[in-house]
């Protein structure tokens, strides 16, 4: 998480805003949040941490903030977990189901969640100015916390080393915990091992590679089968980055390779910048590889996204903070700021003989079916969808044939007069989607807002495959069943509620199509 951005507070607060508060999205009450911390599953609960300011809207004061669900989509917000004091600051971390009891925290019988998070060392104490990692134990299921009394538990003598994503790992040199965090300004993933989560072992490091213009934060490492075979696990290591992501400002990037619990080896595929995309001296190349670097999310607004520990069945389940620094901490909406993405379930899936990531958002079972068509043809005639409607989550799902339109578009969230709308449009010429929000609603609030985000969507037997969640203030694009993922804030009008699908330049067959809103 950033600490450089204190600062970076409006000068007024905007009116309260309670049409942009999303429906199945997690904000908090009435304060501040970013990165998802502590993302665990613990006696038929999940539990999401969170960076937050308990004081106010904007980025300061960071504690953990502490929230929890059985669904992933209904949440109740509780006290804060874990407090800043006149110490340290409370920054980004994870939670571990300690089974064995191995810290000493809890018993075998009964054992403690144990919380590593980085302590952010203020003026006057003995790691003044520094970074490092420490831990906090609840022995209540995650309601309260204790600091241990002999933190910090890794020191680098860092001012940027943090963000610690711990897991147990089991492989040929036995079972012990792995910590993956980060030399944020160095561009690094630095690896440690322990036996009991208190004394840890500098085992080695990755980076720089691929983007790698701002400070890596919050990475994630998990093992995955590729297609659902066991006998092919490759490893996922997210890397968040900020600035430099592919749609500007702040992002997620990975790699998908080998762990042997101390190094991470990533595939040649992943690797297209190996000395980092800053090496490269041409900014048309520049431009190029970052391009072909492997992103979590193409659009503004998924950052910091970590997985879920102690999940159920082995399923892995990741969740993102919905913004970006470019402008965190101008969003026009009140008393909160920031909320969470959808969670997503990820798995490897082989495509064009490469391990890549797919992701599905968990939507559950509670919603209601508005509309849903057989095969028609689009031409030059717009089809209504069902509006948008308060309070609730559409979820549009849709099997096109672009045939011989040049460019198919879905217009949502459009005005009646249609001055204003978040337009997502595939181009048959460039085989990209575009999710472009500069007519949105309000894009005033800061002058990086106002954008159109692409990617590139191959089409699957001719098919572009789109599921699209739109909640209040937000849509995600969940493209080619989750290949190619865009996710952006919008802020539209009070009367934009209005959805379009258009075809222009040809003839495009609608294969399949439904609306349905969750709450």
């Amino acid at each position: 998480m950033s600490s450089s951005l204190d600062a970076a507070r409006p000068e007024t607060a905007p009116a309260v805003t309670p049409q942009f508060r999303p429906a199945i999205h997690f904000t908090a009450r009435d304060t501040w949040l970013n990165d998802p911390n502590g993302l665990v599953y613990h006696d038929g609960l999940y539990h999401l941490f969170f960076q937050n300011n308990p004081y106010g809207n904007v980025w300061g004061n960071m504690s953990w903030g502490h929230a929890t669900s059985t669904d992933l989509l209904q949440w109740t917000e509780h006290p804060v977990a874990i407090a800043g004091d006149e110490k340290e600051d409370i920054f980004s971390g994870s939670v571990v189901v300690d089974h064995g009891n191995t810290s000493g925290f809890g018993t075998v019988e009964s054992p403690a969640l144990v919380a590593v998070y980085t302590s952010a060392f203020k003026a006057g104490t003995p790691h003044s100015g520094t970074q490092a990692q420490s831990l906090a134990y609840s022995t209540d299921g995650g309601m309260t916390w204790r600091k241990y009394d002999q933190n910090p538990v890794v020191t680098r003598n860092s001012e940027h080393f943090r963000d610690p994503k711990v897991f147990r790992y089991q492989g040929g040199e036995g079972s012990f915990w792995v910590m993956v965090a980060v030399e944020a300004q160095q561009q690094k993933v630095v690896f440690y091992r322990s036996e009991d989560l208190k004394t840890w072992d500098f085992l080695s490091h990755f980076g720089p590679a691929n983007a790698d213009s701002g400070e890596w934060e919050c990475p994630d490492l998990f093992p995955l089968a590729v297609d659902g075979d066991p006998q092919n696990i490759r490893w996922v290591l997210i890397v968040n980055i900020n600035p430099g992501a592919v749609a500007g400002g702040s992002g997620g990037q990975y790699f998908v390779g080998q762990f042997d619990g101390v190094h991470f080896l990533p595939d040649a595929g992943s690797v297209v910048a190996p000395a980092g995309i800053s090496s490269i001296g041409d900014a048309d190349e520049a431009a190029a590889a970052l391009q072909r670097c492997l992103w979590l999310d193409w659009g503004r607004d998924c950052y910091a996204s970590v997985s879920f520990s102690n999940t159920p069945d082995g399923r892995r389940i990741i969740m993102g903070w919905m913004n970006n620094w470019d402008y965190a901490n101008q969003l026009p909406t009140a008393p909160w700021r920031s909320s969470m993405t959808l969670a997503r379930e990820v798995a490897l899936s082989s495509v064009n003989g490469t391990a890549r990531l797919v992701q599905r958002p968990i939507l559950g079972d509670l919603k209601q079916e508005l509309a849903k068509t057989g095969s028609f043809t689009l031409g030059t005639t717009a089809f209504r969808l069902p509006d948008a409607r308060p309070d609730t989550a559409q979820v549009i799902e849709a099997e096109i044939v672009p045939g011989t339109a040049g460019r198919v578009d879905l217009r949502l969230l459009v005005s009646a007069d249609g001055s204003q709308a978040t337009v997502l449009s595939y181009t048959t010429s460039n085989g990209r989607i575009a999710l472009d929000r500069t007519r949105s609603g309000d894009t005033t609030f800061h002058e990086k807002f106002a954008s159109a985000e692409s990617a590139p969507v191959a089409l699957e037997d001719g098919i572009l495959k789109l599921l699209i969640v739109v909640d209040q203030s937000s849509v995600e694009v969940f493209a080619q069943d989750g290949k190619v993922v865009l996710t952006d804030l919008v802020f539209p009008g009070a009367g934009s509620k209005e959805n379009w699908l258009t075809a222009e330049g040809g003839t495009a067959t609608v294969l399949k199509l439904s609306v349905s809103s969750h709450v």
